[in-house]
């Protein structure tokens, strides 16, 4: 048959069945082989194929389960009289997600500023395969049964003793949900609260991201001013005195990386309490603060269980692992461990496995001292080959902000920046009020080069159109 082309290349990564089925697919998709059209037999196709019969029979079948040919008996197989309708979706718009946030390709490996990713030569490797090896073949020989949704109860308890030493944060692990990140913990709390219809208190300026997912939510999100002490309650007062929900990164601000006062801390309380409202801490940071301890978490003074806690292990491990977790209050626990089975529940129990036992032989300790003293070195490397002051620090040190004349277009020049390896995050775009607004970039330390910074720094102050008279 002519308008039967079929070329096998027995090289191929692919089948002898397979290749069949692709050719003759493609000869009735592109119209050579017409309905009710009859193909040879299996012994002349495999004869003239070089194959065994065998193979054309199982190749025949597949397009019949397809319903592409129909099978009648000693008169032959045919090509189906009503063949199935296929419309070739249009994907020439599809683009990745969110890309005015995620400008680099999912997947890359980190470039110079990039911000929000730990470095790449500081995590201890050897240590974490070994146990995550060990992690996988347990988890791969458990007994077959559906793991506590809520997460791996080894790592909920090393969460709840970490919480506690570390931030200030007693609880118990019954109150501690594993989630898919950051984002995994945000949608499993919003869904729990209902809030649609409700309007949210947001930094200004503050996570792009956690507007948007509020937006999704069905929330309005209401932009508070941050000052010097961190979120401005009076504002937020002034903006939205009914507001449901306040968005808050309260030890370590991002981006601009102040400390909620006390006074702004029992101030916010107090008006959740009042009101009847959520708070949701991002506890952005707050690991890695390179100077002196932390400040205590929200959350653990919190007397009326009004706050929610959220932590990752995006910035100390690694965002691959896409683990967090959500700190609830007692009276919400039973609530969100409800979404969290039917919705959300916590996925990739090797991985949460290795971790608490990463947790808890100290590995994970270590690995945030190490991190500390890498990070403060290189800080004041990029202080040095930028000649910033230190008052320029911002997101708990890790990264340095790069002011830049108001109405500069910042996200213009992080966008030319990537062409050449650099990967600086534009300051305005974490603002919601355009006329509020200040330009800058974004310039994360953890993952420069040790050598070649300069030249880094020299491209970076080019692309910005800027030079010693501001300052760098």
């Amino acid at each position: 048959m002519d308008d039967l082309r079929i070329e096998l290349n027995r090289q191929a990564g692919t089948s002898l069945v397979e290749q069949i089925v692709e050719a003759i697919g493609k000869s009735i998709s592109e119209g050579r082989l017409y309905s009710g059209a009859r193909l040879p037999s299996w012994r002349d196709l495999s004869a003239q194929l070089g194959v065994a019969r065998g193979t054309v029979k199982s190749a025949y079948e597949r397009l019949i389960d397809e319903q592409l040919l129909v099978a009648r008996g000693a008169a032959g197989t045919f090509v189906a009289d009503q063949l199935p309708i296929a419309h070739r979706a249009d994907t020439s718009d599809l683009r990745g997600p969110l890309p005015e946030f995620y400008q680099h390709p999912f997947g890359d490996p980190a470039m110079v500023f990039q911000v929000g990713i730990p470095a790449q030569d500081v995590f201890p490797y050897k240590v974490w395969s070994r146990i995550a090896s060990r992690a996988a073949r347990e988890a791969a020989m458990a007994s077959v049964s559906y793991p506590d949704p809520r997460g791996e109860p080894a790592l909920r308890a090393e969460i709840a003793a970490y919480l506690s030493v570390a931030r200030g944060l007693v609880c118990s692990p019954a109150q501690v949900i594993v989630t898919s990140g950051y984002a995994g913990a945000l949608g499993l709390i919003l869904h729990a609260l209902d809030l649609k219809g409700a309007t949210a208190w947001t930094e200004e300026p503050g996570y792009p991201m956690t507007r948007t997912a509020l937006s999704m939510a069905g929330i309005e999100p209401v932009p508070v001013s941050v000052d010097e002490q961190g979120l401005d309650v009076d504002d937020g007062l002034a903006r939205a005195p009914n507001a449901a929900l306040a968005m808050v990164t309260a030890s370590q601000q991002a981006p601009l990386g102040v400390t909620l006062s006390l006074a702004r801390r029992h101030q916010l309380l107090e008006w959740a309490a009042r009101r009847g409202s959520w708070i949701i801490e991002d506890d952005y940071l707050s690991e890695l603060q390179l100077i002196g301890r932390a400040a205590p978490a929200l959350a653990s003074q919190d007397s009326y269980g009004r706050v929610v806690h959220i932590g990752t292990f995006s910035k100390t491990v690694s965002p691959g692992l896409r683990l967090g977790f959500i700190v609830v209050p007692p009276a919400l626990a039973n609530r969100v461990g409800d979404v969290a089975a039917a919705l959300a529940p916590a996925a990739s129990i090797a991985s949460q496995r290795a971790l608490g036992e990463f947790m808890r032989k100290g590995h994970y300790l270590r690995h945030l001292r190490r991190m500390k003293r890498t990070y403060t070195a290189r800080r004041s490397s990029l202080q040095r080959a930028l000649k910033t002051s230190a008052a320029d620090e911002a997101m708990a040190g890790l990264a340095l902000l790069l002011r830049l004349p108001d109405g500069t277009d910042d996200a213009r020049i992080a966008l030319n920046a990537l062409e050449f390896g650099l990967a600086p995050a534009p300051l305005s775009t974490w603002y919601t009020d355009a006329v509020r607004a200040r330009s800058g970039l974004l310039l994360g330390i953890t993952n420069i080069p040790d050598e070649g910074l300069d030249a880094c720094c020299n491209r970076l102050k080019q692309l910005a159109g800027i030079g010693q008279e501001h300052g760098i």
